[in-house]
């Protein structure tokens, strides 16, 4: 038997090169072709430039005769080895204690700014429930900075709880998900409307042009202390609206405001060949001009009763509450033929929870304490198009989506 054979198999052993410095064409082609020289196989890369600053590392399985040294003068006897901009090391690649789970899992944070000390408590965070972080990708520096974190081995449940907390306490943004091809697998986002797709709430503004402000908003109000079912609250405030003339709610349409982002959101996941939906406790007569302006796919609402061009203050069909949201995002993911974990639910108030819940992600959107509870992710920032960093699209693809000369596919 040969030396270094064990019952006639060769021992290896992994090597790591790594080259750091100033970043110029040609760098990896260039040590590509010296590590072409060496008995080894590459069975790792990991590459990235920061403001011109290039961090290159390759992993190789090598016959155990191969040492670190030969590696080294093989890279420096290229055109690498004169570039005294560049430091070029290799060493034994070692593997770090992370347990027996390597189910990888993608930590995303969002917020308008963000220090090294809010970083450190949240990758404190991560070691000590039991994880990793392996790699560091940037999502966005505009209008907010969004990072994603590749954590292995840590437990889900843990970190979802632990993030959870350290965002209430520091205000940043954190959400958790299995890494996957499922997750850009997401191909249905449904939107709740008010406080979610606009900045307006449509009851709000039918109640203002009636001029029932006053006993409206007290009725919400009674509804959100828990004195009064989302459903009879609605039928209540409806009702006040009576003899409140259709041209007024074609005024309404006219003027309601989007959230921030809220078009470019649309408009990326469609040329990036998502189905998009809005499910809201609104009314079909407000809502359907502006998500036809959108481009949106579906819409499910409420419909009002009108009679003589007025309305009775009286709502046709089922209500569209807490379930019948829930029950709408099962109707599109159906008629769509897109699987219900395939799919994405956005909304802030208590009856957006149910769709939430059964979503693959369900995100709350500026909610109150029960929807973050409930939620896989949650965004505090004001950008709708936020939304776009949790399913791991980063600026410069929102970006290109933007371009006017881009290809609609619809």
């Amino acid at each position: 038997m040969a030396p270094g054979d064990i019952e006639g198999h060769t021992l290896r052993h992994q090597l790591l090169v790594t080259v750091t410095g100033q970043d110029r064409p040609g760098i990896a082609a260039t040590l590509f072709g010296a590590l072409d020289g060496v008995d080894a196989n590459v069975t790792d890369i990991g590459q990235i430039t920061i403001k011109g600053h290039l961090v290159i590392c390759v992993e190789l399985d090598c016959p155990e005769e191969v040492t670190p040294a030969q590696v080294r003068r093989s890279v420096l006897s290229s055109d690498l080895g004169g570039d005294d901009r560049l430091l070029v090391t290799v060493s034994e690649a070692t593997e770090l204690p992370i347990g027996a789970i390597g189910r990888r899992l993608l930590v995303t944070l969002t917020s308008p700014s963000l220090t090294a000390a809010a970083i450190a408590r949240v990758c404190t965070v991560i070691f000590e429930s039991g994880g990793t972080c392996e790699r560091v990708v940037q999502l966005a520096t505009y209008p907010v900075q969004c990072y994603e974190l590749v954590v292995l081995g840590a437990d889900h449940g843990l970190l979802r709880a632990a993030l959870a907390a350290e965002s209430s306490r520091s205000g940043i943004d954190l959400a958790v998900q299995r890494a996957g091809l499922h997750r850009r697998a997401k191909r249905l986002v449904v939107l709740d409307a008010d406080s979610t797709l606009l900045t307006d709430e449509v009851i709000d503004l039918l109640a203002a042009e009636a001029g029932v402000e006053r006993e409206v908003a007290a009725i919400t109000e009674t509804a959100m202390q828990g004195g009064m079912e989302f459903s009879a609250a609605l039928a209540a405030r409806v009702a006040l609206l009576e003899g409140l003339s259709v041209d007024t709610l074609a005024s309404v349409a006219q003027r309601l405001e989007l959230a921030p982002g809220a078009r470019t959101l649309v408009r990326t996941l469609r040329r990036l060949g998502f189905a998009t939906a809005v499910v809201s406790g609104g009314f079909h007569e407000v809502l359907d001009p502006m998500c036809a302006d959108l481009g949106v796919d579906r819409v499910a609402a409420n419909r009002l009763v009108v009679v003589d061009g007025r309305l009775t203050g009286a709502i046709d069909g089922p209500i569209v509450d807490r379930a019948g949201k829930a029950a709408a995002l099962r109707r599109f993911a159906e008629e769509l033929d897109v699987p219900l974990n395939q799919t994405v639910a956005v909304g802030d108030g208590a009856n957006d929870v149910d769709m939430i819940a059964i979503a693959g992600l369900g995100i709350a959107f500026n909610a109150r304490p029960v929807v973050r509870d409930a939620a896989d992710a949650a965004l505090s920032v004001p950008y709708l198009d936020a939304v776009l960093f949790l399913l791991g699209i980063p600026r410069e693809e929102i970006d290109a989506a933007e371009d006017p000369e881009a290809a609609d596919p619809q």
